[in-house]
């Protein structure tokens, strides 16, 4: 016996899968283990904290280090005179590598629309992979400790890395159309969970050894992959003579799949049920928009400021949380390092599950407003977690759920929509300046707030970091408010339609 509404789907699935050719999966394969590699050795330096902290205070005030006499000579050579100072310090390093991230990600985003951005991608690659091992390698392994040379080094390595994430973002925008982008790239945003759990997994082995080798690992395994890149990555269809997904020429999907998620019918009159502003036999060869036409794109400055907010909560997880379970419950660093994967685990979960959700509803924000929702309980959760590590597992797997999952969403998916939305459908090349001012923006929150936690930390407390969060989260959830009552109006008109239709 047939079921109709089984082989509907099943032609559905099989319509979407037969868009793809193996020149998309190279794609998606290249960009999301680029990235996670960029990833992997940000998170390094977070896994190895604790053992930065002991090696740049004297070993009588660290627990974890071996009393080596005379006291007096081993403890000549150390920066700081206590942990408190040492840890107020690795948060200014995150900090200031976040503000130049943040700025070099609204430069690359301009220069990704205007340059190969295989050459940009590979360069930030290879030349990031040089910084951290200068920083974290070499001065070990010369016994210099300067704190202007880590500044500097930090600041040169967060300008560096803001190459990849508009480029890669862009490279995808070219290649996987607007059908299914919500599963695609909510798969495909997890490169940057994936890349934490493969640099903890490769700290905590070879942390035994020293943190130095944790640091040329990582360098290591990303310069290698900055030369894949290099010569492997195909930037545009066109390269290879086919269409863009969504401009003229690529006719395969139907008229919903190509309706934009970002269009002037959610923001001019709600009642307007046009699709498309414009329509033309000629498609002019797209340039590359403004940074301020950019800016003033609908929904540009919403999301931005809400990415501001939460990506400083998402960050401080990925900075901070091995460092708080050794502190707050003095498990091991490599225990820590292990256990806080199950936070990246839950991301990569919710941003696939959320994408497919947003892709059926075909709205993004009532989507991320019950998961910001829901993420301020999960937060109060995890803060109570009891010293267990099965239960801490899992409410830090839920937690990454609710944060880590809109957080891929509004950097991909969503970055990859405003991009492509039909007002600049004449003038395409404006995906990688949209993404370098999302995440840019984001970026900027984000190295505020690394400074922030360990400030609080220290002055009030744990608990108090979680209350900030909490604050931060709301936030986000006020900037998209008016983009969720529209979109939430949209969406009861066109059930309403489809009753009266049906």
């Amino acid at each position: 016996m047939a079921f109709p509404g089984l082989s509907r789907r099943t032609a559905a699935a099989r319509s979407f899968l037969a868009q793809y050719s193996h020149h998309h999966l190279a794609v998606f394969l290249l960009t999301f283990f680029s990235y996670a590699l960029l990833h992997a050795s940000r998170k390094t330096f977070s896994n190895v904290k604790v053992s930065i902290s002991s090696q740049w205070t004297p070993s009588s005030l660290n627990a974890s280090s071996y009393v080596l006499l005379p006291i007096d000579v081993w403890n000549s050579g150390h920066l700081f005179a206590d942990s408190k100072a040492a840890t107020l310090f690795l948060g200014l390093l995150d900090t200031v590598f976040l503000f130049s991230y943040a700025v070099g990600l609204f430069i690359s985003g301009f220069v990704g629309d205007r340059l190969n951005m295989r050459w940009v991608l590979s360069f930030g690659m290879c030349s990031s992979a040089v910084v951290v091992f200068l920083f974290g390698t070499l001065t070990e392994w010369l016994q210099f400790y300067n704190k202007i040379y880590y500044c500097f080094l930090w600041i040169l390595n967060g300008l560096l890395q803001s190459t990849c994430w508009p480029c890669v973002v862009a490279v995808m925008g070219n290649w996987f159309g607007k059908a299914g982008r919500g599963f695609v790239f909510g798969l495909w945003s997890a490169c940057a969970s994936v890349g934490n759990i493969l640099g903890a997994f490769l700290a905590s082995s070879v942390l035994q050894y020293g943190y130095e080798y944790a640091f040329l690992v990582t360098s290591s395994v990303q310069f290698a992959g900055g030369l894949i890149i290099f010569f492997g990555l195909v930037t545009s269809p066109k390269e290879l003579g086919f269409p863009i997904p969504g401009q003229e020429g690529d006719k395969r999907h139907d008229e919903d799949a190509h309706r934009p998620l970002m269009s002037n019918a959610d923001i001019e009159d709600d009642d307007d049920r046009s699709y498309s502003i414009q329509a033309s036999d000629c498609v002019p060869e797209p340039q590359a928009i403004g940074f301020f036409q950019a800016c003033c794109l609908p929904g540009v400055l919403p999301y931005s400021l809400a990415y501001a907010c939460l990506k400083l909560v998402n960050y401080s997880f990925f900075f901070w949380l091995p460092f708080y379970l050794s502190n707050k419950f003095h498990w091991k660093e490599a225990e820590a390092d292990e256990l806080s994967i199950w936070y990246d685990v839950g991301g990569i979960i919710g941003g696939t599950i959320q994408g497919v959700i947003s892709d059926w509803l075909q709205k993004r924000a009532p989507v991320l407003a019950v998961s910001l929702i829901l993420a301020v309980g999960s937060l109060i959760g995890y803060s109570r977690s009891p010293n267990n590590k099965p239960i801490n597992a899992l409410l830090m797997a839920i937690t990454g759920f609710f944060i880590g999952g809109p957080s891929n969403m509004i950097s991909s998916a969503i970055s990859a929509d405003l991009g492509r939305q039909e007002i600049v459908k004449g003038s395409s090349e404006a995906l990688a300046t949209v993404t370098g001012i999302v995440d840019g923006t984001g970026s900027i929150g984000a190295a505020v707030g690394q400074y922030l936690v360990s400030l609080i930390q220290n002055s009030l407390g744990w608990m108090w970091v979680f209350y900030f969060f909490i604050l931060m989260t709301s936030l986000t959830l006020l900037f998209i408010t008016p983009l969720i009552i529209r979109e939430v109006r949209s969406l009861v008109r066109e059930r309403h339609s489809r009753t009266i239709t049906g």
